[in-house]
């Protein structure tokens, strides 16, 4: 019995549509992970890209658990002595990208290296509800119905 390794030839990519309006931006970040990384096939292999490509659509009106919006700090620097700059998650969403706080969290939920930063070009987040992605009929992922957990009123 041999170990089932996929090749180019193998893999199928699909599109799936993801409406993130009233979901859980960590549940939400950790759905999205997998599907970038394939895992939630039968014929998975790990250093193959074989994910599917993902849009999300409404990605301003995530919402978070607990205090989050306003006590979860994101810090940078900006490479100067003394540049540390920071932002709640709360400004982050009212900002002008309110998409970078889902694209940052699911980022940062994949593995470091060449195959993550691949897999990140796959992943698609618009801060409206309108995607320029029609031509390609991505299949409708609904996460709220996925798990009574996954969503929160706001």
């Amino acid at each position: 019995m041999k170990t089932f390794s996929a090749t180019p030839a193998d893999i199928d990519k699909k599109w799936i549509l993801i409406d993130a309006e009233g979901v859980v931006l960590g549940r939400l970040a950790s759905i999205i992970a997998m599907r970038l990384r394939g895992k939630h096939k039968a014929s998975f292999t790990p250093h193959m890209d074989m994910g599917d490509n993902v849009i999300v659509i409404n990605a301003d009106k995530v919402q978070m658990t607990g205090k989050k919006r306003t006590d979860k700090v994101h810090y940078w620097h900006t490479g100067y002595p003394g540049g540390i700059k920071s932002r709640t998650a709360g400004q982050i969403l009212e900002g002008e990208h309110p998409e970078r706080l889902l694209t940052k969290a699911v980022q940062r939920m994949l593995p470091g290296g060449p195959l993550s930063r691949k897999q990140m070009t796959n992943l698609r987040v618009y801060a409206g509800a309108e995607h320029p992605h029609e031509a390609q009929s991505p299949e409708v992922l609904d996460v709220k119905s996925m798990n009574a957990k996954n969503t929160r009123e706001g």
